[in-house]
């Protein structure tokens, strides 16, 4: 982003000729999250014109379609967020699973619990959401702990996301909860660690990637896809912390109220051929769950441990789930973490 979450929005249109137009497309997704020669490829191929507007969390993308934001066929959320946009009725099914090239998906990326056999949505992309510093400043990080005594051992600053489930998920991991507790004392708990080393944070922030470029901050937390910015910057690293991280998986859906959802099927079926799967894969630095796009993705993300997730540290990945009623829970102690003084 999954790259993930960037903190601005933009508006992206490919048109084919007049005489070869098939319609319209319009994408809703993560800022940076869809490499530009997938839509060109799809425009040459299909002649349906794209356009693309983006967000920086799931929970700006379901405010706006809940507000009545009408013309967006395919939107790109998380697995929770697939869940609750299923029973919010918000979602269209295409049947993508019937599909001959949907044996291309790996069985272990149907995480969807309201969409187990994925006939709503594809599985798209899956990542991490770990820790960028920038090592002639802080010298090595490894833990969690690392990161907040930045500030204190370097003078450098250090940015949290500004997303409530990922940042809470941090004091979860320390102290050895699941990211998906319910209990309102492990989110207190969870809450009360983020307020002890809030103090080390200097913004809560998407825009994390151009400070960390231009210097500005000395590490971030943020999403794996970062490393697109940072491949001639050997200085800049990303590491997974050995308390845990999260992982996080993105579906292709289309909306219920999507005006060309034809076109949107046709996307879909598009994204399931390995070597559109593995063009993204290429730019964006994110996993697939495309089995015979692994690959084709190029030698520098195969041989990178913290995109090519392996082993152990799979093992210390954590997926958000949707979390229901305890939600209300987690917005209380997100209120308290950000107007704290």
């Amino acid at each position: 982003m999954k790259t993930q979450a960037v903190g601005f929005a933009l508006s992206f249109t490919l048109m084919a000729g007049a005489a070869a137009a098939e319609g319209t497309l319009s994408l809703y997704n993560w800022g940076d999250y869809i490499n530009p020669d997938v839509l060109t490829k799809f425009t040459e191929e299909t002649g349906i014109a794209v356009t693309l507007d983006t967000y920086s969390s799931n929970e700006e993308m379901l405010a706006k379609i809940q507000a009545g934001a009408t013309g967006y066929d395919i939107v790109f959320p998380s697995v929770h967020m697939n869940d609750i946009m299923l029973k919010l009725g918000l979602l269209e099914k295409t049947g993508i699973n019937a599909h001959p090239d949907f044996k291309n998906i790996d069985p272990a990326f149907l995480r969807a619990k309201e969409d187990p056999a994925s006939e709503y949505c594809l599985p798209y992309a899956w990542g991490t959401v770990g820790v960028f510093y920038n090592e002639a400043v802080t010298g090595p990080v490894a833990t969690w702990e690392d990161f907040f005594a930045i500030p204190e051992k370097s003078g450098g600053k250090i940015t949290l996301l500004d997303d409530m489930r990922e940042v809470l998920a941090i004091g979860l991991m320390v102290n050895g909860k699941s990211v998906n507790s319910a209990e309102p004392a492990d989110v207190q708990a969870a809450t009360d660690y983020i307020l002890s080393n809030k103090a080390a944070v200097s913004a809560f922030t998407y825009d994390s990637m151009a400070m960390l470029s231009s210097g500005d901050i000395a590490a971030a937390h943020f999403f794996v896809g970062g490393n697109v910015f940072f491949t001639e910057t050997p200085d800049i690293k990303y590491v997974i912390p050995a308390e845990g991280a999260t992982m996080y998986q993105e579906n292709i859906c289309v909306l219920a109220s999507a005006p060309n959802k034809e076109n949107a099927k046709k996307f879909l079926e598009f994204y399931l051929r390995p070597e559109i799967a593995a063009l993204n894969v290429a730019q964006q630095f994110n996993g697939t769950p495309n089995i015979p796009a692994n690959d084709l993705t190029p030698d520098f993300i195969k041989a990178n441990p913290n995109i090519n997730v392996q082993g152990d540290t799979m093992a210390r990945l954590q997926i958000f789930e949707d979390i229901g009623a305890a939600l209300r829970v987690y917005d209380r102690a997100w209120n308290t973490v950000r107007t704290a003084q």
